[in-house]
């Protein structure tokens, strides 16, 4: 069964209005401005077409946390996020009791029967107490080997967040690095001097920059570099940011975006259960273990309003935020969430609108507000509910 996507403008590394995509058993088989047969057609009404949309790093959304407990939890937030236009989403934990992180990777593991969920990602929970933001610092700890290879044997593990001026944090990348995860600096107060040996073992991610990440320090006088700085200065460091419009302001992602450019950019959502829910107090993580926030403002706060605690945004909304906030290119807001993370990830497959990649596509109009969404080459999703394929 062959399905012909068109009448819409495509975006990839360029816009190319008057072609079509042809879809094949989950496969983009062309795209071209040809006419060549096909079974069904859509017509995009005009609208965008980009590649399915990834998010590195959300905890959930649509009134669900991913450590609630259970396959329902995860497959349910998801489900919210893929009407906003998220094909594929790794399934986010906080610092958290060994036997929480082991349920909630077995959790997400029987969830990932579901075609948008690729696998976990831990944050934490080895940590700086000190740049814990809103995560508990009673579950903060050192590197625990035992712990690691545990969670790590679960086989779906793809990211691992860490601080990288703990004691041994370059074995932690390496270990890392060998067994196909990615490593990420987050939670962090670091030197430059302190984070470049897990850098040179493969840590070459930042955990959503400018969040609880260090800045410039003065050691006996002499000025050191943090996890920011460094960031800026090593090329081959891939950041992430959250571009709700509230925990960086417009001026900064383009300052962001001006420095690193599109292709070292990752846009996460860091979402926590309130996303696509009104305002009101949700817990942030567990709804055993977590904490109570407040919703409100378009963000997610700490009782107290002292801190961000996790966003409530959604993919449509950062590359919204990225387009017409922050005057970044589309093309480029959209390479953001879908090329960069692609690669970052390691899904050779996804992230681009050609030939033999997967066909997880997005219809969008110009307020980014998605029409469609394509998963596997099926219409999972249109005008802002779910389809039952």
């Amino acid at each position: 069964m062959i399905t012909k996507i068109t009448n819409g403008i495509l975006i990839d590394r360029e816009a190319k209005p008057g072609q079509s995509v042809y879809l094949e058993n989950g496969t983009i088989l062309a795209v071209t401005e040809q006419n060549l047969p096909y079974d069904r057609e859509y017509d995009a009404g005009g609208c965008y077409i980009s590649a399915g949309w990834i998010d590195l790093h959300t905890h959930g959304g649509g009134g669900y946390d991913f450590m609630d407990g259970g396959k329902e939890c995860i497959v349910e937030g998801a489900k919210m996020h893929l009407l906003h236009g998220t094909t594929s989403l790794y399934p986010t934990t906080l610092s958290a009791s060994r036997e929480a992180l082991e349920r909630a990777v077995g959790d997400v593991k029987e969830a990932m029967s579901f075609p948008t969920i690729r696998g976990v990602h831990l944050e934490g929970p080895y940590f700086d107490p000190k740049s814990c933001g809103a995560q508990n610092t009673s579950y903060i700890r050192p590197f625990d080997w035992d712990e690691m290879n545990t969670l790590l044997s679960s086989g779906i593990v793809k990211r691992w967040d860490f601080a990288p001026e703990l004691a041994d944090s370059s074995r932690a990348a390496k270990l890392l690095t060998e067994a196909g995860v990615v490593p990420a600096m987050g939670h962090s107060g670091a030197t430059y001097e302190e984070l470049l040996p897990a850098f040179q073992e493969g840590c070459r991610l930042v955990t959503h920059l400018y969040s609880a990440t260090s800045t410039v320090v003065r050691i006996g006088g002499y000025r050191h570099l943090g996890i920011i700085e460094s960031a800026f200065l090593l090329e081959d460091m891939d950041v992430e940011i959250i571009a709700d419009g509230c925990h960086l302001p417009l001026e900064l992602l383009r300052m962001i975006y001006q420095i690193k450019g599109a292709d070292r950019i990752c846009l996460v959502t860091d979402s926590m259960r309130a996303a696509g829910m009104p305002d009101g107090e949700y817990i942030l993580g567990s709804k055993t273990e977590g904490t109570l926030c407040i919703h409100e403002g378009g963000v997610a706060k700490l009782l107290d309003r002292s801190a961000f605690a996790g966003s409530t945004a959604t993919a449509d909304r950062l590359i919204r935020t990225m387009y017409r906030g922050a005057q970044i290119p589309l093309l480029q807001a959209v390479r953001m969430m879908t090329e960069t993370p692609a690669r970052v990830m390691g899904l050779k497959q996804k992230g681009r609108l050609c030939k033999g990649y997967d066909a997880d596509l997005v219809i969008f109009d110009d307020e980014i507000a998605v029409k469609a969404v394509f998963v596997n080459g099926v219409c999972m999703a249109e005008d802002g509910r779910l389809i039952d394929s």
